[in-house]
């Protein structure tokens, strides 16, 4: 009987451990602890933006990569050791930049919160900021998640890639509890920023033996885009905007993949697919429509994997404490 009653309380702390785990999240979770958070990550935020026009795009691009690699928990803003070759060091990632104003966030919630307000909210947050100071929709951004002890390079293999088709990038999503909807709204985060050549150069020769181009690449950005990524090319730092709008959040990425003028395969596949064709059609309709879903979407992609055991709050959000 004794042993019993011992499984059934066992079950039942279980239980409640998911339970709590999952009410944590919350969008009032700081407000007795550091009440002053969100105003602390938006400074930071608008400060660096104002100095450098890219980084509202890198740290949207920055928050997607790390929810998809072991979930939301900031395991993307960790060095690399002798011993351990992190996230921010795998391929897809070697092009991630302004992880500066994550510690800035950072160094001044220690001065004001010490110990309290975890790397991976504050990621969540300046995801949040950056859309919002580029003219895109606000939402709110739950908060209590905790940051992961690991990171390693050999996982960012599981990113999408910008030559993904459709068809795998809506089983990746699906892998993290997302939708095609999801997937085509998420996209709509290309609407700030700017892609090098080599994320987007198979498409331009010898894309296939029937033909020498991507056929689903309009020619006239085709031409545009040999032009800026020759071969061979010397500029580093050569490449395209991936809308005409590039620093204002808008439905123009949208407008461009429907005309045949999405920079990426991952991009203008979406368009050829009947799952998707249809949502990106009308998001280039309806930029209110966009706003709403994309809102959605970000609420739901910040949920990814903050239902785990083990986390802890960073000090230092390029040290596991």
């Amino acid at each position: 009987m004794v042993s019993k009653m011992k499984y059934y309380i066992s079950i039942l702390l279980v239980l409640a451990g998911i339970y709590q785990s999952r009410a944590a999240l919350d969008a009032h979770y700081y407000a007795e602890t550091c009440p002053e958070a969100e105003s602390i990550i938006f400074e930071a935020v608008h400060d660096a933006s104002a100095h450098d026009p890219k980084v509202p795009a890198r740290l949207l691009r920055m928050f997607f990569h790390d929810c998809f690699i072991r979930g939301c928990d900031a395991s993307v803003l960790v060095d690399s050791t002798p011993n351990n070759k992190a996230e921010k060091d795998g391929p897809p990632n070697l092009s991630l930049a302004a992880f500066y104003v994550i510690d800035a966030a950072k160094t001044k919630l220690e001065k004001a919160c010490p110990k309290t307000v975890s790397c991976a909210d504050i990621l969540a947050v300046a995801a949040r900021d950056v859309v919002v100071l580029s003219g895109g929709p606000t939402w709110r951004v739950a908060a209590g998640r905790k940051d992961g002890k690991i990171s390693s390079a050999n996982e960012t293999i599981n990113l999408p890639s910008p030559s993904s088709n459709t068809s795998q990038l809506i089983q990746s999503f699906a892998q993290r509890g997302l939708s095609a909807k999801d997937l085509v709204a998420l996209s709509g985060g290309h609407t700030l920023g700017f892609s090098h050549c080599s994320s987007f150069e198979g498409r331009l020769r010898n894309f296939s033996a029937a033909h020498d181009t991507d056929p689903t690449l309009h020619p006239k950005l085709a031409a545009e885009l040999k032009r800026k990524c020759p071969k061979p090319n010397g500029d580093r730092n050569a490449g395209q905007f991936l809308d005409a709008t590039s620093s204002i959040f808008d439905n123009d990425y949208y407008r461009r993949v429907a005309g045949g003028e999405g920079v990426f395969v991952s991009d203008q596949s979406l368009l050829g697919d009947y799952r998707t064709r249809w949502i990106v059609e009308a998001f280039a309709r309806d930029q209110g429509l966009f706003f709403k879903e994309f809102a959605d979407s970000m609420i739901r992609l910040g949920n990814v994997g903050v239902v785990e055991a083990g986390g802890q709050v960073r000090q230092n959000c390029r040290l596991v404490n």
